[in-house]
């Protein structure tokens, strides 16, 4: 009796699970915790001490780079592509957050929409109007390619979510989130090299390595991600 009533037991309430001791149990670290959340954080305050600030005085002398005289509008042009540029990488951040995605879907949506229109797409415009007055010896190419890239990526990421295709949408998107830290990385690429012990590389070669680099490797990177992840985080963004 004492066996057939602990069997009964067992069946009605299931195996039990074995508890975790307190010296094995662990917990998945916090989103601000995440590596590549820091990164990425340091990475857009980095950009936003380093370039933004001179461009909110209003003086043209202020300008990081020539400005063609030819060109009347050459520093208005500038100062926008330098704040709807900052846009992008603010919301950016605020869109890559997975406790946004999860907890506040509205957040993400309207970052979004923000990163869009008035980020991304002015942004690479601009950059696009502003590369064939580049006083750089070299180095055009490769701003004016990633410049198309990060208005075409956009363009698709938004028309896919149009069309509630949420795969392609996350694939489009994170490609140009990719792009648009592009010419972040490029920066810190320029600002370490110098420092690198016995590295010598000739003023044209640097210029075209800062502006390939950067926006090249994030795209690897993306690639990778995306095909890591797979279609099921596409429910993030529904």
């Amino acid at each position: 009796m004492t066996r057939n009533t602990e069997r009964t037991g067992a069946l009605a309430t299931g195996p039990r699970r074995a508890r975790p001791s307190a010296g094995t149990a662990t917990t998945a670290p916090s989103w601000w915790q995440s590596p590549w959340v820091a990164a990425l954080a340091v990475l857009v305050v980095f950009n936003l001490l380093y370039a933004f600030p001179r461009y909110l005085t209003g003086g043209p002398r202020q300008a990081r780079i020539p400005l063609d005289p030819a060109f009347p509008a050459h520093y208005a042009v500038l100062v926008g592509h330098v704040v709807f540029g900052n846009i992008s990488l603010v919301t950016v951040f605020l869109q890559i957050l997975p406790w946004i995605r999860r907890h506040y879907p509205a957040v993400h949506r309207m970052s979004g929409r923000v990163y869009i229109f008035a980020g991304a797409l002015p942004g690479a415009l601009l950059a696009l109007v502003l590369v064939p007055y580049s006083t750089a010896p070299t180095g055009k190419l490769g701003l004016a390619v990633m410049g198309v890239l990060w208005l075409t990526t956009t363009v698709l990421g938004f028309r896919a979510v149009r069309r509630r295709r949420f795969v392609d949408h996350r694939r489009w998107m994170i490609y140009s989130f990719a792009l648009a830290l592009g010419t972040s990385w490029g920066r810190v690429v320029a600002e370490l090299m110098p420092h690198i012990p016995g590295l010598r590389i000739g003023i044209m070669t640097f210029l075209d390595l800062a502006n390939w680099a950067g926006w090249v490797l994030n795209l690897v990177i993306a690639h990778w991600w995306i095909e890591r992840t797979g279609p099921r985080a596409a429910q993030l963004v529904r």
